[in-house]
């Protein structure tokens, strides 16, 4: 894994991408038994295909994307930008001061290898470089939560059965010094 690089998309990275996004949407439905939802898988692509065009667009202002490669191939995206309209309603707003971190996919045949900590770790560090102090990160996806967990303990916000009977949707407010100090980066 010594040969993966992390980097900023660029333009000729925006096809790939759209793919990356395509694929690895409708793999993690299928995982989470939620392959007849085609509406909602459509919807979530669109969503990462808009996320990625407002960085493009604006130079990571608006969103900040960072891609995974193995040589030439992406295997892994993770970008913030500001809480999602989700986040907003399921909070009272609370959050809306945050940025959200999201878009965290690791292509299928590079799980469990370290990807998506690496991807985490330099996120981490842009944030912290650029005076953020805290921000939050969202998911619907139980084998998701089961890593969010993990990483930051029991989430702030729990929202039962949002998604449907036994899919809760969870919410996490991090602050960026404490997840620093577990990083071996720093």
């Amino acid at each position: 894994m010594q040969n993966i690089e992390i980097r900023r998309p660029k333009i000729e990275d925006i096809e790939e991408l759209n793919c990356f996004f395509k694929m690895l949407v409708a793999n993690t439905f299928a995982r989470e038994g939620l392959a007849y939802m085609l509406d909602e898988i459509e919807d979530e692509i669109k969503s990462k295909k808009r996320y990625l065009k407002s960085d493009l667009d604006s130079n990571g202002e608006d969103r900040y994307f960072l891609i995974a490669l193995d040589g030439e191939k992406v295997i892994g995206t993770i970008e913030y930008g500001p809480a999602s309209q989700l986040i907003n309603d399921l909070t009272n707003s609370e959050l809306k001061e945050l940025f959200e971190v999201g878009t965290v996919f690791v292509h299928p045949d590079y799980q469990k290898r370290g990807i998506g900590n690496k991807l985490l770790n330099a996120i981490y560090v842009t944030l912290k470089s650029k005076g953020v102090e805290e921000f939050c990160l969202d998911s619907g996806y139980t084998n998701s939560q089961k890593i969010w967990k993990k990483k930051f303990g029991e989430p702030d916000y729990l929202i039962k059965d949002f998604w449907g009977e036994g899919f809760d949707h969870m919410i996490w407010r991090v602050k960026v010094k404490d997840v620093l100090k577990c990083s071996r980066i720093l």
